[in-house]
C-alpha cells in the first residue's frame, strides 16, 4: 500500500500525460541503485500513475493558460482512458475539475462532462477565513466577471509569463504593465528617458529608482547574494529586479491592507468571483461577513445537484416556471439542510 501521494494539477495535455504515467523506468532504476526503492516496489510502481488525482485547471485566478475548461477535460478524461488501459492500472484515476467554477451551473456543467470532483479558487478568497485584507475582499465582491485582466508576473517576469488579477478598484496591472514595457524596450535605467523616469518614480514606486534597487539589494544579499553580483554585471537584469520589487510586494500590500498602496493591490482573481456575486445577489452570502467557505462550498454543491435535477426533468418535457429553475444560496448545516439564519 503506498503511503505517499501526488496530486496534480495540470492546464494542458502534454503535462496530463506525464502525471497520468508511471514513473519513467530510468528513474525507478536509479532509486533502486541507490536503495530508496526494492526491486519488488520498483516493479510494483510501473502498475500505479504519478498522480491519481488529477486537477484539469481552465481559466483561473492568477497563473493560468485561459483555456475554456469545456475543451481541456475532455482530452484530459479522453487520456486518461487511453493510459488506463495502455498500463492496466487496478486502482481508478481520478480526473477533476477547476477553474471559472462560481456557480451551481458551472459545476453542474463539470460534472456532466465526467469531471469526478470539483475544485474552487477564486470564490474563496472573499470568505471570512481568506488571509487577505478587508478591503481586498470588499473589491472582490463588488467584482464583476468581466473585471479581470491578466498582468505581468513577478516571479517570471524576464519572459513575459501573466497572471489574470482583478481589474477593477486597482491600477497594479497597468502599472506593472508599464514597467514590462520599458523592460522591453531598454537595456539599462540609464536608458530611460527622463520623463518616463520621473513619472515611474512618482506613480508607481513613491521613490526613486536608486532607493528602490538599494532596497532590492539588500532583500538579494540576504537571501540569494548571487543574484546582486549578476545584477551588478548586468544592468538589464538590474532592472528586471529592480521592478519584480514592485511586483512582489503589491501581493503582500493586499494581503496586509495597506491602504497607502490601495491602487497597487495586485489581487490574483478568475471570472468565476464575478459569476458568483451575480448568483448570490440578494440572498445572505452577498454580505461577505456571512461568506464562509462551509456556506460556500454547501450552496454550490447543493445547487449544481438541483440544477442537475431541472435539467433531467426538462429532458423528460416538464416544464419547469423561470422564477423556479435557479437556485438560491441558503443557510445550510453540513446535511445540505436549511438553517435559520444567523
Amino acid at each position: 500500500m503506498r503511503k505517499n501521494f501526488v496530486f496534480a494539477k495540470v492546464s494542458r495535455p502534454e503535462i496530463a500525460r506525464i502525471f497520468l504515467s508511471p514513473a519513467p523506468q530510468e528513474i525507478l532504476d536509479a532509486l533502486v541503485a541507490e536503495g530508496a526503492l526494492t526491486s519488488d516496489e520498483a516493479r510494483l510502481a510501473r502498475r500505479v500513475p504519478i498522480a491519481e488525482n488529477i486537477t484539469v485547471e481552465a481559466d483561473s485566478g492568477g497563473h493560468t493558460d485561459n483555456r475554456p475548461l469545456s475543451v481541456i477535460l475532455p482530452l484530459v478524461l479522453g487520456l486518461r482512458e487511453e493510459l488506463r488501459t495502455e498500463f492496466a492500472y487496478s486502482n481508478p484515476v481520478y480526473v477533476g475539475a477547476a477553474g471559472g467554477l462560481g456557480t451551481p451551473e458551472a459545476i453542474a456543467a463539470s460534472f456532466a462532462m465526467g469531471a469526478d470532483y470539483v475544485l474552487t479558487g477564486s470564490v474563496n478568497q472573499s470568505a471570512i477565513e481568506a488571509g487577505i485584507s478587508t478591503g481586498v475582499k470588499s473589491l472582490l465582491a463588488k467584482a464583476k466577471a468581466t473585471d479581470m485582466v491578466m498582468a505581468p508576473s513577478a516571479d517570471m517576469f524576464e519572459i513575459g509569463a501573466k497572471v489574470q488579477v482583478l481589474k477593477s478598484g486597482t491600477m497594479f496591472a497597468i502599472r506593472a504593465q508599464k514597467l514590462f514595457d520599458l523592460y522591453q524596450r531598454h537595456t539599462a535605467f540609464s536608458d530611460i528617458p527622463e520623463d518616463q523616469r520621473k513619472r515611474v518614480e512618482k506613480e508607481i514606486f513613491n521613490a526613486s529608482l536608486t532607493e528602490i534597487w538599494d532596497k532590492t539589494r539588500q532583500f538579494w544579499e540576504k537571501r540569494n547574494a548571487k543574484e546582486v553580483e549578476r545584477a551588478l554585471k548586468n544592468p538589464r537584469y538590474q532592472m528586471a529586479l529592480t521592478f519584480r520589487w514592485y511586483l512582489g510586494l503589491a501581493s503582500h500590500w493586499a494581503i496586509q491592507g495597506e491602504t497607502s498602496r490601495a491602487l497597487d493591490y495586485q489581487i490574483w482573481c478568475g471570472p468565476a468571483m464575478g459569476a458568483f456575486n451575480e448568483w448570490v445577489k440578494g440572498s445572505f452570502l452577498e454580505d461577505v461577513s456571512q461568506r464562509n467557505v462551509a456556506q460556500i462550498g454547501r450552496n454550490l454543491m447543493l445547487g449544481a445537484m438541483l440544477t442537475e435535477r431541472l435539467n433531467q426533468l426538462r429532458l423528460y418535457g416538464v416544464h419547469i416556471p423561470p422564477d423556479q429553475s435557479r437556485f438560491r444560496p441558503v443557510p445550510l448545516d453540513e446535511n445540505l439542510r436549511p438553517t435559520p439564519p444567523q
